[in-house]
């Protein structure tokens, strides 16, 4: 009886090491964070840190930024992970092909994905700065600009730039995720495709993309929550601006924990995007595993 019940333990103990380590890193610091959006936490007033409920909530419904933020958030998140999927799917169909220098390609297309955010913003920031980045250089050079052009410096034009920039960080990810997909088909399928006459549209709409579905909804869906709680990217180009035309909701709440101090409303703008990417991934796994079931 000792043995069986050793053997039903044997599991929990395996996976105990990876919920300490979960509890202490996420659990924890989300519980903290939720209890210090009660109280008017404010650093340079420590005696005033006096407990205010749902004040700090009632105060972002009413801030206009906070709904600039949301705006742009929505705009960060979908404009991203849709030019990251595009582009890493281009990528891996190229790198599923056979030409001799393959295996360098594969090496060489993670130097976006393994290169630090901070080192990706500041090159990035410097071939679009107004005086003497690249993009513009190339831009005038090839006619299509008469003159050098504030990329980061325009509201109309800070926040795609800096989309573009992550676009080119994080298009690796999809790649390499597509491309392990590819590989996994079964050849057989294409060559009974071909018999059956099939052309290259039919055997891409047919084989290729529903092999892949699992594959895309599961890379969309990390993706998407990586994108959403991205911080260093934009801060480093642009700190935000200008005005509020690259406020996202994290760079919004480390704005006001880091320069105004305010770690009260900081915290609950940060549990406000926690709970809306919580009702996304809910809404969004629901509607893969009917659409997988009817599928």
């Amino acid at each position: 009886m000792s043995e069986l019940k050793t053997n039903r333990l044997f599991p929990y103990a395996l996976i105990s090491p990876a919920i300490v380590v979960t509890v202490v890193i996420i659990f924890i610091p989300i519980i903290q964070t939720s209890v210090m959006s009660l109280f008017n936490y404010v650093i340079w007033k420590p005696k005033d840190n006096k407990f205010v409920g749902f004040s700090n909530y009632m105060k972002a419904f009413r801030d206009p930024v906070f709904w600039i933020s949301i705006k742009n958030t929505l705009i960060w998140i979908i404009g991203t992970v849709f030019l990251q999927l595009i582009l890493g799917f281009i990528t891996a169909l190229l790198l599923n092909q056979q030409f001799w220098w393959r295996g360098i390609a594969r090496s060489l297309i993670l130097i976006p994905w393994v290169t630090p955010s901070v080192i990706t913003a500041l090159m990035w920031r410097w071939m679009y700065d107004g005086n003497s980045g690249v993009i513009n250089d190339l831009l005038v050079r090839m006619g299509i600009l008469k003159e050098y052009f504030p990329w980061l410096a325009n509201t109309s034009t800070a926040l795609p730039a800096i989309m573009v920039a992550l676009m080119w960080q994080g298009f690796p990810f999809f790649a390499i995720m597509i491309l392990a997909g590819l590989q996994a088909i079964p050849r057989t399928l294409y060559e009974a495709a071909e018999v059956d006459g099939a052309t290259s549209l039919q055997k891409f709409t047919r084989i290729t993309l529903p092999m892949l579905v699992p594959i895309l909804f599961t890379s969309i869906l990390l993706r998407i929550i990586w994108v959403a709680n991205s911080v260093d990217v934009i801060y480093v180009m642009t700190g935000g601006g200008p005005g509020y035309a690259t406020h996202t909701l994290p760079v919004y709440s480390f704005i006001r924990a880091y320069k105004a101090l305010d770690f009260g409303y900081a915290s609950t703008l940060a549990i406000l995007l926690t709970i809306l990417l919580v009702i996304f991934v809910a809404f969004y796994v629901v509607k893969v595993l009917h659409s997988r079931e009817e599928f």
